[in-house]
């Protein structure tokens, strides 16, 4: 199954809700403004969501807000089954440590979409290597840089510039100056301020 590559309004349109996966773009008018009601067939055969449906739609918003394909999703969901903890939140803590995700996190890219772009070149090393796979998972005390030859580049000092400091999650240190982020501790529930009913997606998968 490849990449969605369609209008990603009409994804946020089908959840109701923005998903933010043009970034900053979406904060300001939007398709979903104008058009709020989901995609496709008329509304007026739409009835109430079943408790399977409800759980579907929570899968399936969170799988395009992290841009994963299901085949990984499930085996994320399965990893987080064998972790320590509670399986939603330890699901979400997956999901952020994602290493496009963390380029996100950070501000150097506008959506996760674009921060994937960046890690797929090859712009970005941990703890001293190179990883251009964004489904890399980051570890406690990782360090995540750009590299040395790709610092100068007009992305990053844009990027510099306009940087956010309240953008960056407690769980990450960064060196501004440096272009470099350690990971402080890993992601709790209480760190990921999105809007999820992680679970819908635990029952989904446990039918």
């Amino acid at each position: 199954m490849s990449r969605y590559l369609g209008p990603k309004c009409k994804q946020c349109r089908r959840e109701g809700m923005k998903l933010f996966l043009k970034g900053s773009k979406c904060e300001g008018k939007c398709t979903l403004d104008k058009r709020p009601k989901p995609p496709g067939m008329k509304q007026r055969f739409r009835g109430k969501l079943s408790d399977y449906g409800l759980q579907l739609r929570e899968k399936q918003k969170v799988r395009r807000i992290y841009g994963v394909l299901e085949k990984q999703f499930r085996i994320y969901i399965e990893k987080a089954g064998k972790m320590k903890g509670v399986k939603g939140e330890n699901l979400l803590s997956i999901l952020e440590r994602r290493l496009d995700n963390v380029v996100f996190r950070l501000g150097m890219g506008a959506s996760r979409n674009a921060a994937r772009q960046i890690v797929k070149h090859g712009m970005v090393k941990v703890n001293g290597h190179k990883v251009d796979i964004p489904s890399f998972l980051v570890k406690q005390e990782d360090i995540i840089e750009i590299n040395e030859n790709d610092k100068n580049k007009k992305i990053f000092q844009e990027y510099q510039e306009r940087f956010e400091e309240n953008r960056v999650p407690k769980w990450l240190n960064l060196n501004l100056k440096a272009l470099r982020a350690t990971v402080v501790n890993l992601p709790v529930r209480e760190d990921i301020q999105i809007e999820i009913q992680e679970q819908l997606i635990v029952e989904f998968y446990s039918r």
